[in-house]
């Protein structure tokens, strides 16, 4: 039995399942999770979904940017983005309960070992307070108040963590640190507006995430997606692991056995251990 986890996908199935067929993912024993962006840029969206949805309990997914975005376009709140290629999951026959599922998923998953999210978890959360966010959330799509969820999630504030916030800024916020996260500044407050390499980021006040002085321990390791610009990540000292490294814009999809660490693209098995 192994555990297999990969990066954001968007619609990039014919890769997936190369990288399955690579190390003979079998659904009856093994399990694969998903770190989010299931869809979006990638020819295969509507099969992509289609794929994960048929693994049943052999997949454990969470939601990404993309995917929340998804919900938006099916409800008609917000437009397709212009390079989505998710018109054929709305004109599917099979759309509604598509998109069902989809809305069931949460932001957050756990393992004994790790825990997934799409984006990361915000440096100024302790694991309880992220569970609970992630509870908070994911009760709601998963109820018929999902719409208004959806259609007022959209907003970069606020970009501080209180315990104390209430209603659509509270979730707004939850929301926004697992699905679209990068850069935080030195006391873990969000910036919402960076989206370079950390190399080439010239504010000395704006830190990866998992970087911030003062984050939080959680006691496991963090897998995330999202962050395409880090072309994959381990760091050992902040105990993460990023794994998306770009498929969709040309480079290759990565996934990570968490058994022994081993680490594999679909155009080679990389003599590496995270």
């Amino acid at each position: 039995m192994s555990t297999y986890i990969v990066g954001d996908i968007q619609g990039c199935l014919d890769e997936l399942q190369l990288l399955l067929k690579k190390v003979a993912f079998n659904p009856q024993q093994d399990t694969l999770w998903v770190a989010g962006d299931l869809v979006a840029r990638g020819d295969k969206s509507l099969e992509t979904l289609r794929f994960i949805k048929e693994l049943g309990d052999s997949a454990r997914c969470v939601l990404g940017n993309h995917d929340l975005h998804l919900l938006a376009v099916h409800l008609g709140y917000f437009p397709a983005k212009p390079k989505d290629k998710t018109s054929n999951i709305l004109s599917a026959p099979d759309r509604e309960s598509l998109i069902e599922w989809l809305r069931q998923q949460p932001l957050l998953a756990e393992h004994d070992q790790f825990v997934m999210c799409h984006a990361g978890i915000a440096p100024v959360w302790d694991l309880a307070t992220a569970r609970q966010a992630n509870q908070e959330i994911t009760a709601i799509l998963q109820s018929s108040d999902w719409p208004w969820l959806i259609k007022n999630m959209y907003a970069n504030q606020p970009t501080q963590w209180q315990a104390q916030l209430q209603g659509i800024e509270r979730y707004r916020f939850i929301i926004n640190a697992f699905t679209r996260m990068r850069f935080c500044d030195q006391q873990g407050q969000l910036d919402m507006a960076c989206k370079l390499p950390p190399a080439t980021n010239q504010d000395p006040n704006l830190l990866p995430w998992f970087k911030v002085k003062h984050r939080i321990p959680l006691n496991k390791t963090v897998i995330f997606g999202h962050w395409a610009a880090l072309m994959g990540c381990h760091d050992e000292e902040a105990n993460v692991i990023g794994l998306d490294t770009g498929c969709v814009w040309g480079e290759h999809l990565s996934m990570l056995r968490w058994e022994d660490k081993s680490l594999f693209t679909q155009d080679s098995l990389l003599n590496q251990s995270c």
